[in-house]
């Protein structure tokens, strides 16, 4: 039966591991793109290994009902397990779909206290979840060309390890299937710079603004930032300093003993509510990351675009967007806080900050990024009924 001019396509949303990133993306499109009539079912980010090996059986049969109705298009993450899902209901396999990626098991940085054999285990069980999820997926979205690269590499390397059975050139033809398309980024909720610098062309406060806006966990190597931190002090540069970001029950020790060490700068420290975390960068001069992992940098980018000029090690998806007196560089010898530190003082022997890269980012605001979704959603569904006539 033809569908009316006024019909809207049924989109199923389902999100496998809900962080904040995920929650982030799943929201800018639901409410961006009104011209699809939107389904969301989204499981919570606790017990990782349980929720990536187990949310199939959560789907499926905790929400069975909502799952069985007619949809036009399946968006599933990637910790989605797709292959099972679609087995447990049929009908989920009946509607074209796209495989969403945030981010990839095969480039996530090992804690460093951690079992390492055990964590292994669990990597491997989450990485085949995804490949046997892409196998399966019709098209394939990520947020960035650092993700696209590193899942290819990794899931190629993970099947030639395989003791037999696996297909040969199982991925090929895979990667042409794929596209990058970021998660968006609102302009509305970003404020405008705020003026805070005096008639002599310096800040009012006296000192520079520094901010880090990121998780409080490992993989964002806080370490790495205070020891800079503490160099600068050291070598008498005034500035203050916002510790943002989301915490969690286990804090890594280093911010602790910040805190005390960097009383003295510490102007903001931890979560704070969307309007000030909004206004303190607006506030803010320079914007810093010492991630391992990071696939796309939303925190960086929302830092950017309110003003702030971004400082970054030459690793993960920042030179996509960053220009090279951003970057610090890195590498298998030497101390990465003193490359921090170095690139700071060069900045800082500029006199003046550096304008942020804004023209480099505007690729990643939803106003351009929204229409690209759209298309995508309805060029996949257009497909799959061209060679689905019956469907």
């Amino acid at each position: 039966m033809p569908k009316s001019a006024a019909y809207k396509p049924r989109i199923l949303l389902l999100s496998g591991y809900d962080a904040a990133s995920h929650r982030y993306w799943r929201n800018t499109l639901v409410k961006g793109l009104d011209v699809f009539d939107w389904t969301e079912i989204a499981l919570p980010d606790r017990y990782f290994s349980w929720r990536v090996r187990g949310n199939s059986l959560s789907f499926a049969f905790q929400h069975k009902e909502a799952l069985s109705q007619n949809y036009d298009c399946l968006i599933a993450t990637s910790m989605v397990d797709l292959a099972s899902l679609r087995g447990f209901v049929p009908r989920l396999a009946n509607i074209p779909n796209l495989l969403y990626f945030h981010e990839n098991q095969f480039d996530y940085p090992v804690k460093p206290s951690s079992n390492s054999k055990e964590n292994a285990q669990k990597d491997v069980s989450a990485q085949l979840t995804s490949i046997y999820a892409l196998l399966c997926a019709d098209k394939v979205l990520f947020n960035s060309k650092y993700n696209q690269m590193t899942f290819f590499k990794g899931a190629q390397a993970l099947l030639n390890k395989l003791p037999d059975g696996v297909p040969k050139q199982l991925l090929k033809g895979m990667e042409k299937n794929s596209q990058i398309l970021p998660v968006p980024i609102s302009k509305k909720s970003i404020l405008p710079k705020q003026n805070l610098k005096n008639n002599k062309g310096t800040d009012s406060r006296g000192s520079f603004q520094i901010v880090w806006n990121h998780r409080w966990e490992y993989d964002k190597q806080p370490q790495v930032f205070f020891d800079a931190m503490l160099l600068l002090k050291k070598q008498g540069i005034q500035f203050q300093l916002h510790v943002l970001g989301q915490s969690f029950r286990q804090v890594p020790a280093c911010f602790e003993k910040a805190r005390d060490s960097l009383k003295e700068e510490i102007q903001t420290w931890g979560y704070q509510s969307q309007e000030d975390y909004y206004r303190i960068l607006s506030e803010s001069d320079i914007v810093i990351s010492t991630a391992l992992h990071d696939f796309q940098g939303l925190s960086m980018l929302e830092a950017i675009l309110s003003g702030c000029f971004p400082v970054a090690p030459n690793r993960v998806a920042y030179p996509e967007y960053m220009q090279d007196n951003s970057l610090y560089q890195v590498g298998d010898t030497g101390d990465e806080a003193e490359s921090l530190f170095a690139r700071l003082m060069e900045i800082f022997a500029l006199g003046e900050i550096p304008a942020p890269p804004i023209q480099l980012i505007k690729p990643y605001l939803d106003a351009h990024l929204l229409s690209a979704y759209q298309q995508t959603i309805m060029d996949s569904i257009k497909q799959f009924r061209q060679t689905s006539p019956a469907i």
